[in-house]
C-alpha cells in the first residue's frame, strides 16, 4: 500500500500537467483495471495507445517516476505519524468535492489529520475579510453556534479574520470543523498543537492537497478556495469588499447559479455585501436567517 501511495503522490504532484489530465489518467486506469504502478511502468507507445499520452507528457511522467522512491519514504513516514492519504478513488474521498468540482478541479490526492468521517458530513463555509471585526464576528459566532446545534461542520481556510474566527467559534460551541490548508500538512505544526484536543477528540480534521512539506504560498491560498466551496453545502459571505478573493469567489459561484447567503449589512457598515445581494446573493440577518425567503430559498437551519 505504501508503494501505491508513492505512485499516487508522483502523479498528484507532477508539475506542468493539469488536474483534469491527471484525473483523466486515473479514470482510464480504473476502466482498464490497472494500478498506477502499472501505468508508470508502461512504455511510451503503450501509454500513447491506452492513455493518449503525448511525448511531452511522457517525459514529465518519466521525471515523476524517478521520485517514486522518495515519495515511498515520505508516505511511510506520514502513515507512521498518523496522517491520512486519500486518493480520489478512495471511499474516504469526499463525494461533495467530486460533485461540485467535477473531474476538472477535484484534487487527485488529499492529506488529512483527524477524523476522516467528518469529510462525509454536511458542512458550511463562512467567507470574509481578513480585517473584519464586529458585527461580522458576532454573526460568525451565532452561525457557528447554530451549526454545532444542527450537527453541521464548519469549514475554515485558517486565514486571519473570518476564517480564524469561524474555527474558534466552532471550538467554543463544541462543534466540528475542517481546516483546509494553503500549505503542506506537515508544516502546520503550530495549528496542530493549538487544536490538538479537538483533533484527538475527532471534532476537527486538517486537510491539504499540497505536497506535505510545502510552505504557504499565495498560489496555494488561491487554490484552496475552490476546495472550501466544493466541500460546503452552504456558503455565507460575512463581509466582502468589491474586489479581492472573497468577492471574486462569491461572484463566480453566483454565476454558476449557486445559492450564496450574504449577511445583510447593518446601517453605516462599509462593505460590498449589498452589492453581492444585488447580484443574486440571498440576504440573511445577523443570526443567519433568510430575510427575503422564496420557496426555493430554504437553508439547512430550517
Amino acid at each position: 500500500m505504501v508503494q501505491e501511495y508513492a505512485y499516487w503522490m508522483a502523479l498528484a504532484h507532477l508539475k506542468n500537467m493539469s488536474t483534469a489530465k491527471k484525473n483523466e489518467l486515473v479514470v482510464r486506469c480504473v476502466e482498464q483495471k490497472r494500478s498506477l504502478a502499472d501505468f508508470f511502468s508502461l512504455g511510451l507507445n503503450e501509454k500513447n495507445v491506452h492513455f493518449s499520452i503525448t511525448s511531452e507528457e511522457s517525459l514529465l511522467i518519466e521525471e515523476a517516476n524517478k521520485q517514486v522512491s522518495n515519495y515511498s519514504f515520505m508516505a511511510e513516514d506520514l502513515l507512521n505519524q498518523g496522517y491520512g492519504i486519500i486518493p480520489i478513488t478512495s471511499p474516504n474521498y469526499p463525494l461533495a468535492l467530486k460533485e461540485n468540482l467535477k473531474r476538472t478541479l477535484s484534487p487527485t490526492l488529499l492529506y488529512t489529520k483527524g477524523n476522516k468521517k467528518i469529510l462525509h458530513e454536511k458542512a458550511i463555509a463562512m467567507i470574509g475579510s481578513k480585517n473584519a471585526k464586529d458585527p461580522a464576528f458576532a454573526f460568525v459566532n451565532e452561525v457557528a453556534k447554530k451549526a454545532s446545534q444542527s450537527a453541521l461542520v464548519v469549514l475554515s481556510g485558517f486565514t486571519k479574520g473570518i476564517d480564524r474566527e469561524s474555527l474558534d467559534a466552532a471550538a467554543r460551541h463544541k462543534g466540528k470543523a475542517i481546516i483546509v490548508l494553503p500549505q503542506g500538512i506537515t508544516t502546520f505544526a503550530g495549528g496542530m498543537k493549538q487544536y490538538y484536543r479537538q483533533i484527538v477528540d475527532g471534532d476537527f480534521l486538517v486537510l491539504s492537497p499540497f505536497l506535505p512539506n510545502a510552505s504557504w504560498s499565495p498560489q496555494f491560498a488561491v487554490a484552496r478556495t475552490p476546495i472550501i466551496y466544493g466541500l460546503a453545502s452552504e456558503v455565507y459571505v460575512v463581509e466582502s469588499r468589491d474586489k479581492g478573493e472573497t468577492w471574486s469567489a462569491a461572484v463566480e459561484e453566483l454565476k454558476k447559479s449557486r445559492s450564496i447567503y450574504v449577511r445583510s449589512p447593518l446601517e453605516l457598515e462599509k462593505n460590498a455585501n449589498a452589492l453581492l445581494i444585488e447580484r443574486g446573493g440571498i440576504p440573511v440577518d445577523q443570526a443567519g436567517n433568510i430575510l427575503k425567503k422564496t420557496s426555493c430559498e430554504l437553508n439547512l437551519f430550517d
